[in-house]
Order: structure tokens, then C-alpha cells, then sequence
């Protein structure tokens, strides 16, 4: 885990609250399909940062979002005003044992230490209860999406190859993950696709000048392509779910 990325999003909330896609119903529903049955489930959206996820799971049990960045639990508690949320990590969850019917993780795995992580999220979650991690990316299966990441030439953690798959540890707690993926395309615009650029760690994290050099890059090669010259374009994004059951 590179810390210093992890900490960056702070510095830039509001524009991640704004620019960020949030995720798919269809996604959701999978992710929480083993407690369908549950009455009123208590749901955790873990690391939340502005609350992305946190709206969407509202209509689905009582949700608690848990996030370490001040900045960040300060816009989501703005944005979804109510909802019970704290400060705390995966690391270190600010909630009583077995307490959980799902622990949902927007965006944000791969930052955190999964030792000390995974027998937390455990501690926290009822038997049979739901652990889903899900990333949006751009669609590597497309060859401009391709392009444009290419042209940036910047270390970049939102794209995967298509034959690549997110994986969770293996942790006796938890039965073996099960793996699914969603379409979630995002109308945008290239002023839009670059805002949204600019709320990732790896701009964040740049040297100004870098990251500028960067995103003109991509303005350029985006104003070669017939996909994305006439205004507004979509973007396809897919959605990756890994869930794991608690044994």
C-alpha cells in the first residue's frame, strides 16, 4: 500500500463528491444477494469516503459508514445528511462484534492492510453475513479507453487489463470469494473525464507540473478520437464486485 496515495483524497473532497461515478444497482443487488432474506440488514460502508456508496445503500437496511479522512466524513456527512458515520479504518472498525450483515467496500481495498483488516471486518460481521469489495474502471476492452490511459503515462490504478480479475486474500473466516462484474457507463464530457482525473491519487499525488503535462495529454489524444470529439460521450466503465461469505 502506498500511504502517501491513501492520504490524498482529503485534500480534494469536495471535487471527488462531485466528479466520482458512484455504482451500479445491479452491483449492488449481487453483492447482496446472500442476505436478501434479512430483515432491516445493517449495512457498513467501509473506508465511504464522501458517501458514493453510502446513498445507494440507504434504500437497501440501515447503513453506518466508517472513514479515516476527516475532509472526506466531513463531506459525506453533508452530502447524506442522517446517516450514522465515524471515524475509524478497516484496520481498526468503531463498532461492537457481530454487530453486521454486510461490510461493503467502495474503491478502497487495496488500501488497506488486509492482516490486520480481514479478522476486523470478521469480528464485526454476523455468520452468513456479506464481505464486498467493488471497483469502478475504465473498460480496457476498449481500445480508446486504452488510448487515453496510455497517453496520460501516469501510474494509474483504475484500469485493468480484461483478462486481469481483483482478488481478495483467502481468510478462514470467510468462505471463498465469488467474482462478478457490471457495466456502469458514465456520460461525460472531456473537460468532465479530466476533472474526474484530477480527484484520482495519482494526480493528487503529482508534481504540478507533471500532472498537468498528464491531462493535456489525454485533452489531446481524446481530441483525436471520433468516440469523444462531439461533446458529451460515454464512458464505459465497468464495475468489479468481489464477495465473500462469513463462515
Amino acid at each position: 500500500m502506498d500511504s502517501h496515495r491513501a492520504r490524498s483524497f482529503g485534500t480534494a473532497a469536495t471535487q471527488y463528491a462531485r466528479y466520482r461515478p458512484g455504482y451500479p444497482d445491479a452491483a449492488l443487488d449481487w453483492a447482496l444477494a446472500p442476505i436478501a432474506g434479512r430483515p432491516d440488514p445493517r449495512l457498513l460502508d467501509l473506508a465511504a469516503g464522501t458517501g458514493k456508496l453510502t446513498a445507494s445503500l440507504l434504500p437497501r437496511g440501515t447503513v453506518i459508514a466508517v472513514e479515516p479522512d476527516p475532509a472526506m466524513l466531513a463531506e459525506l456527512r453533508s452530502r447524506v445528511p442522517g446517516v450514522e458515520a465515524y471515524e475509524g479504518s478497516a484496520e481498526e472498525i468503531p463498532l461492537p462484534d457481530g454487530c453486521l450483515d454486510a461490510v461493503l467496500v467502495g474503491q478502497a481495498w487495496h488500501w488497506f492492510d488486509p492482516e490486520r483488516a480481514h479478522p476486523e471486518i470478521a469480528r464485526v460481521l454476523r455468520p452468513g453475513g456479506v464481505l464486498a469489495a467493488l471497483w469502478n474502471g475504465d473498460d480496457a476492452s476498449v481500445e480508446w479507453v486504452r488510448g487515453y490511459n496510455d497517453a496520460a503515462g501516469m501510474r494509474r490504478t483504475v484500469v485493468r487489463a480484461p483478462q486481469d480479475e481483483p482478488r481478495l486474500p483467502a481468510h478462514p473466516a470467510f468462505e471463498p470469494a465469488e467474482i462478478a462484474q457490471f457495466a456502469n457507463p458514465v456520460p461525460t464530457t472531456v473537460d468532465l473525464l479530466v476533472a474526474t482525473q484530477r480527484t484520482q491519487s495519482w494526480a493528487l499525488t503529482a508534481e504540478p507540473a507533471e500532472r498537468e503535462a498528464a491531462l493535456d495529454r489525454i485533452r489531446t489524444y481524446l481530441a483525436t478520437r471520433p468516440e469523444t470529439v462531439s461533446g458529451e460521450f460515454e464512458l464505459p466503465l465497468v464495475t468489479d464486485v468481489v464477495r465473500m461469505l462469513r463462515r
